[in-house]
């Protein structure tokens, strides 16, 4: 019962805007007091859960991300996805996609390629006739391939709660990534027929060599996180340190972009990001502690078998479950309490922890598109001056391709697991 009223207490915070971090703590303090246990209980599972070797990624992999954004590299990116796939119909819907393909590889951040590309890419549509709904929608759309291919800050956070092998959930990310490109690409081309949108540009080879050699060097920076992990070079952590090196190299030393003033700036910016992504996580941690505490998880794999022993079935009931809360809570502090719920039901489904990982962070990137939360849709209103509410409908259509792709990893492991199991195993 205790517990019951512990969770209705956290969502009665939410609801009248008390911040996540803040909701999860004071839930889980008032528990605390209501069982008579000692609060230096909830002080030494939050410290607990931030002191983590893996988790040092975080930081280094956003400021990567906002270092690549503050040294203009945004640009030159976009220019190669435009001259590699601008002459296809609805040309600028494609580079959109594969722009964030390439950044995905860099930044980690669904929010981080919403607003460091957003604002490129919904000018040159909107300057090229495209409608801004569907500038809005395919920005917002592609965005959330950034946290499925590698490096990936939510899988990151997985890892270290899942006590999963975070090497082998960024291999189990490229594939799915790829896949979400290419649904996204196909609803690009449909739209792009029935308004007959134009082609950007012609294929032209001296273009494309040129705005190939300009981005090369920032195409690098993908290789070195992959290839190093991938050939055990260094760790996840280690490569989000090569990551910074990386950026900073090309940044002051070779597009003498980056001055002391901006670097102090994206550090300025990357602290405080990276400090409410911990809070998150520490105050996450003890209400994820006291449901595991509580036989959280046993009891709603019990409730779970009671309702169906068919596998399927299951799968799309923890799939609605995950994407319901991805609708209302922010995705750090979603993978850390339903991680400890949710893992040992598809671990008794014999689903591998790995290939749930990469389920669960494809549905709450759904939940970052979706109202009332839909923290790119936020940013990407402020990016294109338009209402949220024309952001929500103009991004509906796109869920269509995302949601087809999560059924498809859902169902056939092989999507995510291909790639980790030819690595590491």
């Amino acid at each position: 019962m205790a517990i019951v009223l512990m969770i209705l207490f956290l969502f009665a915070l939410m609801i009248i805007g008390v911040p996540v971090a803040a909701a999860l703590a004071l839930a889980s303090l008032a528990f605390v007091a209501f069982e008579g246990l000692p609060p230096m209980i909830v002080l030494a599972n939050m410290v607990n859960g931030i002191n983590s070797f893996p988790l040092i990624a975080v930081p280094f992999f956003i400021l990567a991300g906002n270092l690549m954004n503050s040294a203009g590299i945004t640009t030159r990116i976009f220019a190669f996805a435009r001259a590699t796939v601008g002459w296809m119909h609805g040309g600028l819907g494609h580079v959109n996609v594969g722009a964030s393909v390439i950044f995905a590889g860099m930044s980690g951040a669904a929010v981080a390629d919403a607003g460091g590309l957003g604002n490129i890419e919904i000018k040159a549509m909107r300057d090229a006739g495209y409608d801004t709904d569907f500038a809005v929608g395919i920005t917002a759309a592609s965005s959330t391939i950034g946290p499925i291919i590698p490096p990936s800050l939510p899988l990151v956070i997985y890892g270290v709660i899942a006590d999963a092998s975070i090497g082998q959930l960024f291999m189990a990310g490229i594939v799915p990534g790829l896949m979400m490109a290419l649904a996204l690409m196909a609803m690009v081309a449909w739209y792009s027929r029935r308004r007959n949108y134009p082609r950007d540009q012609e294929f032209v080879l001296g273009r494309f060599g040129r705005t190939f050699l300009d981005a090369l060097l920032p195409l690098m920076t993908p290789a070195i996180i992959i290839g190093g992990i991938m050939f055990g070079i260094f760790t996840p952590t280690e490569a989000a340190i090569a990551a910074v090196a990386w950026c900073l190299v090309l940044g002051v030393g070779v597009y003498r972009t980056l001055n002391w003033k901006k670097i102090l700036k994206v550090s300025f910016e990357t602290v405080e990001t990276t400090a409410a992504i911990m809070l998150i996580v520490a105050a996450s941690t003890i209400f994820a502690w006291i449901l595991t505490a509580n036989q959280t998880a046993r009891h709603f794999s019990e409730v779970m078998v009671a309702l169906t022993d068919n596998k399927v079935a299951l799968l799309l009931i923890i799939t609605m479950i995950i994407l319901v809360i991805g609708l209302f809570m922010e995705t750090i502090a979603a993978i850390t309490i339903l991680t400890p719920v949710l893992l040992p039901v598809a671990v008794g489904l014999g689903i591998d922890p790995v290939h749930f990982g990469i389920i669960m962070i494809l549905n709450l990137m759904i939940g970052l598109l979706t109202p009332p939360v839909g923290m790119v849709l936020y940013v990407l209103s402020k990016v294109a001056h338009v209402p949220f509410e024309r952001c929500v409908t103009a991004t509906a259509p796109f869920l269509i391709p995302l949601v087809a792709v999560l059924l498809l990893l859902t169902f056939v492991p092989a999507f995510s697991m291909w790639l980790p199991t030819l690595i590491y195993r």
